[in-house]
């Protein structure tokens, strides 16, 4: 079981490194949501990190990292946000547990969305928070300039994700994504991309996870002009048949 009292003053104290505050209920609601995810991976394949202060590391604090830049923002309440291959709920379910923004969950993979589903209604979160077995490209079509907020962590390249984001965003919305080391190059193409969409990069911040669990960066990007392509383009386009 990882939500005993250790692991709790381990998860509030690795927190505190990055200004980050939790209260006693948010605390047990994202080791709650630890242990359901746990759990259901003797059944489904939804993460090799099972290893408690591994797994709090890893999962929790890695995706509470993206939490400064969102605040920072300055969202009104209730903003709506959307996790890109959200896998067994990271970083939406922490996201949204901190934040209680509106938080819609995507990923292809129908067994992962059925399960987040079930997180999110264990939690007492499905108020506010669904989870959905769509590809970014087809929710674009369905759900257009819907959106405050776009996230995602390790699940495509900058280029691709900013591809994705943009006909999801409203104006002057924003996608905050978390990339492990990133070279110049993905960078540069993610530039380039944005150019041509219409996103720009407004922060981009550094972060060390503890216990030298690894480097993140935190990056941002305000989506404040019009595409020059017309978006969504066909499913499988922005990753095989990058615009830059």
């Amino acid at each position: 079981m990882i939500d005993t009292p250790s692991n709790r003053t381990y998860l509030d104290d690795c927190l505190k490194k990055y200004g980050i505050q939790a209260d006693d209920q948010q605390t047990g609601m994202l080791l709650k949501h630890l242990d359901l995810v746990v759990e259901k991976n003797k059944v489904i394949n939804l993460t090799r990190i099972v290893d408690p202060r591994d797994a709090i590391l890893r999962h929790v604090v890695d995706s509470l990292l993206l939490l400064p830049s969102i605040e920072g923002l300055g969202l009104a309440d209730k903003a709506r946000f959307v996790d890109i291959g959200t896998g067994a709920g990271f970083p939406g379910i922490p996201l949204a547990i901190m934040t209680e923004c509106n938080g819609l969950l995507i990923d292809s993979v129908g067994k992962k969305v059925a399960a987040v589903n079930e997180f999110c209604k264990a939690l007492g979160i499905d108020g506010f928070v669904q989870a959905q077995s769509v590809r970014a490209e087809e929710l674009a079509r369905s759900s257009a300039n819907c959106f405050d907020v776009v996230t995602a962590r390790a699940v495509a390249e900058l280029g691709v994700l900013i591809e994705y984001a943009a006909p999801l965003l409203k104006k002057n919305g924003y996608m905050v994504v978390s990339k492990a080391r990133i070279s110049h190059d993905e960078i540069s193409q993610g530039t380039k991309v944005g150019e041509i969409v219409g996103l720009h990069l407004v922060s981009r911040e550094t972060y060390e996870l503890p216990d030298d669990s690894g480097h993140r960066e935190i990056l941002t990007y305000v989506r404040d002009a019009k595409s020059k392509v017309k978006l969504p383009r066909n499913t499988g386009m922005a990753k095989h048949h990058p615009l830059a």
